[in-house]
């Protein structure tokens, strides 16, 4: 870990986990799997909002900061790459406890075997980096134009045929969390979801994106781009300018194609995906970092940091929450809100999470899932509390 912290950094995540949490939030509440038909206008609006600004833009700024913190490791850790492999399999440890016991949806396996991929690429010059990346970032359309979801199709299989061992089917479905009434019955779910993540690792060729935007983030660390603002003031405007001039026409469409099923097709959908999200995440992070920039020492930044600096145990947390507010084993709220009122109460589930964040800031150094990460790399026992 570096001696100095930048806040841009810390911020950058809080602003990330306040998008993931509104992001995965309609799938906690089981709205995800309502019937379309169902649907209230209120519904229908939200969910097109929510497409085009939060779904694949947070994901995309949430991975590259991912890159750009390995980067900062990597460079920490080069000469002793062991130390940052087992960072990287502790954090697979946390992604797969988490997908097998507390949420299907995980990210963290697929980051952490990302992160194993990185050093592969860490010689490159910045310009074949970016090479690299645009050459992932093409895989899904040649991969979905080649073989459409043929190469899932196995794992689809498997997890209905998990689905039939516990009598899930097709009519309660999104209906199973919400009526379960033991822990065991939600771990029945999770066991088809946790093959069905893989179905949509495979199908969503989410490798390949990772991968790139993690690629992204570590040219963008290794160049420091975050250390000096003023002086690459010119580059973050350029980035802002280009990202909003593809995403925000481009956006349109993809919000479209995903509201409607795609009906140009597979293949066009993930075009569009390619020259919108990506292009409106790369622009989020610009913006950001310019609105930084102007007014780096408002108490507001600070604010923010604070959830980012313990983002895994905020990610982690929000699982928690989403359980205990949606499931019926808690206070079984999902399938009984629609997604509006899903979205105000992720909101406030992250205005709690960052009040929990400063309060559990003020002694510790640490949140409490990256303090037993950094111990678990080590292999030792570190202080908790700050030093200062």
């Amino acid at each position: 870990m570096p001696k100095k912290r930048y806040v841009i950094l810390d911020a950058l995540r809080g602003f990330a986990i306040l998008g993931i949490i509104l992001a995965n939030f309609p799938e906690f509440s089981l709205w995800t799997f309502s019937d379309p038909s169902a649907w209230t206008r209120t519904d229908v609006v939200t969910r097109a909002v929510q497409t085009f600004f939060v779904d694949g833009e947070f994901y995309t700024l949430f991975s590259l900061l991912f890159g750009m913190g390995f980067s900062i490791q990597l460079a920490h850790a080069e000469g002793k790459l062991k130390t940052f492999y087992r960072r990287m399999t502790v954090l697979l440890v946390i992604g797969l406890l988490h997908l097998c016991f507390l949420w299907s949806g995980d990210i963290l396996m697929l980051y952490a075997v990302c992160g194993m991929l990185l050093p592969l690429f860490r010689k490159l010059p910045t310009r074949k980096l970016l090479l690299a990346a645009g050459g992932l970032f093409l895989m899904p359309v040649l991969l979905d134009a080649v073989f459409g979801t043929r190469l899932a199709d196995p794992l689809e299989r498997e997890q209905w045929r998990i689905c039939g061992l516990y009598g899930i089917t097709e009519a309660n479905f999104g209906t199973w969390l919400s009526d379960a009434r033991s822990y065991r019955e939600v771990l029945q779910f999770l066991h088809q979801g946790a093959v069905e993540r893989m179905w949509e690792f495979v199908s969503g060729h989410r490798l390949f994106k990772v991968l790139g935007l993690f690629i992204v983030g570590f040219a963008v660390g290794r160049e420091r781009i975050y250390a000096d603002l003023e002086g690459n003031r010119g580059l973050l405007k350029k980035i802002l300018a280009w990202g909003l001039a593809l995403g925000l026409p481009i956006g349109l469409l993809y919000t479209w194609s995903a509201m409607q099923g795609y009906p140009w097709g597979r293949v066009a959908h993930d075009f569009a995906y390619l020259l919108s999200v990506y292009p409106m995440g790369f622009a989020y992070a610009a913006g950001f970092a310019l609105l930084f920039a102007r007014s780096g020492n408002a108490p507001g930044w600070q604010l923010l940091s604070k959830p980012g600096r313990m983002a895994c145990t905020n990610y982690l947390g929000q699982s928690v929450i989403g359980i205990i507010l949606f499931y019926g084993i808690g206070f079984g709220l999902g399938n009984r809100v629609g997604l509006l009122e899903t979205e105000l109460i992720a909101l406030g589930v992250y205005a709690f999470q960052v009040l929990f964040s400063i309060l559990w800031l003020r002694p510790f150094a640490f949140g409490p899932v990256e303090w037993l990460w950094r111990m678990l790399t080590y292999g030792k026992k570190l202080p908790l509390k700050r030093q200062d």
